[in-house]
């Protein structure tokens, strides 16, 4: 059963757990209806977080992560693990939305994710990508409902898309210790891992997306922005994770990856984005993908 409601007057969502087989390979499953009041398109940025399958019923987003190249008019996009906030602008739409755990992306892409990162695709031109197409177009049959949808979800990646390589148990591990809240440096977490330092970067780069030290400081920024999402009348001073030195340390992570200081991002609207957010931290327990436990 889905646990949803609607967000504000123009976004509404409804969260699905991936069922049990599968929840090691899924953040969750989610499906979207923008309705823009002014009926032509909205314009929102999504913080970083790991890669996602969305497949759009309706208008298509013009989509931007600063560094990579834009993508517009694609109906099934899909994103790698990012570092860079995505500025989409969309219309009215449906579309469902897939998020990969680190290990759902090496089962179901089987592509080194660091060269994928901060990346939008059209998966029917992206050859590793393409499989992806078949659920796509299942999706968008017109008399499919939402609850035939979800069932066709969980049925294309249990039995119909391949599956690449054995699953990596290092790959949980790591996933598991990233998610520590005290966790200052490197070479505690390869200790934690049980792994050199080199290995370590190694496994991060091709299963994750980014070296061991860029992960570690993307997981306290988005500790940070979650709480403040959450909670604005704390203000950025509160939200401000622990392992933060001072203010203008948080600072310079914000610059990094959102591209702008606290104040600007906190004074633009979020149509969509904070709705989402606070919806999913009601039915999920995590406001972002980046916090969400590997099982």
């Amino acid at each position: 059963m889905p646990e949803n409601g609607p967000t504000n007057s123009q976004v509404a969502v409804s969260f699905y757990e991936p069922p049990k087989d599968l929840e090691r390979f899924f953040t969750t499953f989610y499906c979207v209806e923008i309705n823009p009041e002014d009926g032509v398109s909205v314009t929102d940025s999504l913080q970083p977080e790991w890669a996602n399958l969305r497949i759009f019923a309706g208008a298509r987003p013009e989509s931007l992560i600063e560094g990579s190249a834009a993508l517009s008019g694609a109906d099934v996009v899909v994103t790698g693990p990012s570092s860079q906030p995505l500025r989409f602008t969309i219309g009215p739409t449906r579309f469902w939305g897939i998020g990969f755990l680190p290990l759902g992306w090496a089962t179901f892409v089987g592509k080194s994710a660091d060269g994928f990162a901060n990346g939008i695709y059209d998966a029917r031109e992206e050859s590793a990508l393409e499989h992806f197409a078949a659920l796509a177009d299942a999706l968008l049959r017109p008399e499919m409902s939402e609850k035939r949808q979800l069932a066709a979800i969980s049925a294309f990646f249990r039995d119909e898309t391949p599956r690449f390589g054995k699953e990596d148990p290092r790959i949980q591990t790591i996933h598991s210790v990233l998610l520590e809240p005290e966790l200052p440096h490197v070479s505690e977490m390869a200790v934690r891992c049980d792994l050199n330092q080199r290995t370590l970067e190694r496994l991060c780069r091709k299963h994750f997306g980014f070296s061991p030290k860029i992960l570690l400081r993307r997981q306290r920024f988005m500790r940070s922005v979650a709480d403040f999402i959450l909670d604005p009348s704390m203000g950025w001073i509160g939200a401000i994770d622990s392992l933060y030195f001072d203010q203008s340390h948080f600072v310079r992570d914000c610059q990094d990856f959102l591209g702008m200081s606290p104040s600007e991002y906190s004074s633009m609207d979020h149509p969509v984005i904070t709705g989402f957010m606070r919806e999913r931290m009601r039915v999920h327990g995590s406001a972002v993908q980046t916090l969400d436990h590997p099982e």
